[in-house]
């Protein structure tokens, strides 16, 4: 038998991915002051995101790499390629 007031709060939470309004329910201990009702009438805690996993260029496949950034890198090189660091 668990003892009460010794653990987290351990319930259902929903995740909104504010980019493209994706959402996650995923058991969680985080503490949070907004609800929101789901479509199957539960009511639960809600949390807020910038990004996950639904929008990360990383994790969507449109990353893009730094040598394809316009030539920036070359233009770095060549800028400095001329400069030695003076040795101690």
């Amino acid at each position: 038998m668990a003892k009460e007031g010794i653990h987290p709060n351990y319930r259902d939470v929903v995740f909104v991915d504010q980019s493209n309004g994706a959402q996650f329910i995923i058991r969680s201990t985080v503490s949070t002051k907004d609800s929101i009702k789901l479509d199957d009438g539960r009511e639960l805690p809600l949390v807020k995101l910038e990004t996950s996993s639904e929008s990360h260029p990383f994790y969507t496949g449109t990353q893009k790499s730094v040598d394809s950034l316009g030539g920036r890198v070359e233009k770095f090189r060549n800028k400095f390629a001329g400069i030695v660091p003076k040795k101690a």
